[in-house]
C-alpha cells in the first residue's frame, strides 16, 4: 500500500499552482484550498469572536458577519494590525487543515494537497511529507495576471513585486514544476511527479 502523502504546493501568482492543484484533484488527491478555508474561518463563531475583541465590532456587516471590507480597512492599514490579524486566524485554520487531512486519510485517501499561497510563511509546510512549487518566467507571469484579472502592466507588476522571487521558493521546495508552457504541459508534469510520489 502507498504511503500516505501530504503534498505541499505553492508558488507565485500567475505561475499556474491552480492548474495544478486542479489536476491532483483530478488523479485523486484530496485538495485543501487554504484561500477558501482562510474565508470560511472568518464565518466561524471562533474566529468572528477574536475578531471583533481586536477591532471591534464594527467590522462586523448588518447580518452579523465579518464584513471582508470592514475588516481590510482596520487590518491592513494600522501598524501592526495585519500580525494581529495572522495571529487570530491561522493558528484556527492550521487546526483545520489538521483536521482535514487527518478525516481524508480516515476516508481512505493516499494523498492531500495543501494548496496555499503562503505555504512556507504560514508555517503550513511544516506538515507536509513533500513540498512543491509551480514557477514561470517573470514575463509569462506578467501576461497571465493581466490577461485574468484585467490588471495594467504597473498594477499587474506591483503585485509580483509583492511576493517573493523564483529563488525563494525554489530553495524551500522538495520539488518544482515549470508553469511557463502550456496548462497541458504543466498537467502532465503534475502527473509525472503524482505518481512517482505515490511509488516512493
Amino acid at each position: 500500500m502507498s504511503q500516505q502523502r501530504i503534498i505541499g504546493l505553492t508558488g507565485p501568482t500567475g505561475a499556474g499552482k491552480s492548474t495544478a492543484a486542479q489536476e491532483f484533484s483530478t488523479l485523486g488527491a484530496k485538495v485543501i484550498d487554504c484561500d477558501k478555508l482562510g474565508q470560511e474561518i472568518l464565518d466561524t463563531p471562533d474566529c468572528r469572536e477574536q475578531l471583533c475583541r481586536a477591532y471591534g465590532t464594527e467590522i462586523l456587516g448588518p447580518d452579523g458577519t465579518i464584513s471582508r471590507p470592514k475588516l481590510a480597512e482596520k487590518a491592513f492599514f494600522a501598524p501592526g494590525a495585519s500580525s494581529r490579524l495572522n495571529a487570530i486566524t491561522h493558528p484556527l485554520i492550521m487546526r483545520e487543515i489538521q483536521e482535514r487531512t487527518s478525516r481524508f486519510f480516515s476516508q481512505g485517501t493516499s494523498a492531500v494537497v495543501i494548496d496555499a499561497a503562503l505555504l512556507f510563511e504560514s508555517g503550513a509546510d511544516t506538515f507536509c511529507t513533500v513540498t512543491i512549487s509551480v514557477l514561470a518566467s517573470p514575463k509569462i507571469r506578467l501576461e497571465r495576471i493581466m490577461r485574468r484579472d484585467g490588471l495594467t502592466q504597473e498594477q499587474a507588476q506591483a503585485r509580483m513585486n509583492a511576493q517573493k522571487n523564483a529563488d525563494y521558493y525554489a530553495e524551500r521546495s522538495d520539488h518544482c514544476l515549470d508553469g511557463s508552457g502550456t496548462p497541458a504541459s504543466l498537467k502532465e508534469q503534475t502527473r509525472l511527479l503524482y505518481q512517482k510520489l505515490l511509488e516512493e
